[in-house]
């Protein structure tokens, strides 16, 4: 079995750098899998299934096609896409996953995640994120004409620069306490997330045990997690990239437990 994990492209027509590296992923590395995980923050912003951007047309058909040809596509909400519906579900192929997914790796027992319910310390954003996710926002946001909803999330967006700029970088990034009591209460030998940017492995706050795997951003580099039968390594290549990836470099890697 050979998965591929990936979070936070953050696809804008602003970054045709990010969404050129994507492509090529998508056809250099993704079809050797089994599955692919996007992990959340795929898109830079998601108003609505009825309001596709003419820039993902091409990366889109690219995935129906990955998915078309055998390769099992899962999709993880995040902090910025997380209206992702059925509807686009539907038409590119891939299974929603709920916002905590449980799965079997070579590791054991392993949950999937974007990441953002970890940073428990950020009070502001977790009571933002629980606003956004309630089925009564998202109705009253949908029933808005597209040029509304782009208006909202250009707020939003420009809001959320502002006061992460103020956040210190601890709160910005997961709480210890709440890594180990997920650990625990899942009985999770390792978690993979993205959101934070700040890709590493980790073992697990004590008291858990296991370990946590964090996904990078694609900037400067782009990153993916390969995993198969040997274990787990986390590569990165430099941005941008023509026709391969041809700068890819592991970073960090999690041997299969003996």
């Amino acid at each position: 079995m050979l998965r591929y994990y990936i979070a936070d492209l953050h696809l804008d027509s602003k970054r045709p750098d990010v969404i050129r590296a994507f492509d090529v992923f998508l056809q250099e590395k993704a079809p050797l899998a089994d599955e692919l995980y996007l992990l959340g923050d795929i898109f830079e912003a998601w108003i609505g299934d009825d309001a596709i951007p003419d820039f993902l047309h091409p990366i889109f058909a690219r995935l129906r096609a990955l998915s078309q040809s055998g390769v099992r596509v899962f999709f993880q909400h995040g902090n910025r896409d997380f209206l992702v519906g059925q509807r686009l579900a539907e038409q590119l192929g891939v299974t929603l996953l709920d916002s905590l997914h449980r799965i079997t790796t070579v590791h054991g027992k392993t949950v999937l995640m974007h990441g953002d319910q970890l940073c428990t310390d950020d009070v502001d954003y977790q009571k933002f994120r629980a606003l956004v996710r309630s089925h009564e926002w998202q109705q009253q946001f949908l029933a808005k004409s597209v040029a509304e909803r782009l208006e909202v999330a250009c707020q939003l967006r420009a809001a959320s620069r502002e006061q992460g700029a103020q956040k210190a970088a601890e709160i910005t990034d997961v709480t210890p306490t709440a890594v180990s009591h997920l650990a625990q209460s899942e009985q999770a030998d390792l978690i993979i997330h993205g959101h934070t940017h700040r890709p590493c492995i980790h073992p697990n706050p004590p008291p858990a045990s296991g370990n946590r795997i964090v996904l990078g951003d694609w900037d400067s580099h782009g990153w993916y997690l390969e995993q198969d039968t040997n274990g787990s390594r986390l590569y990165a290549f430099s941005l941008p990239v023509e026709d391969r990836l041809t700068a890819t470099e592991l970073r960090h890697s999690l041997a299969k437990p003996h």
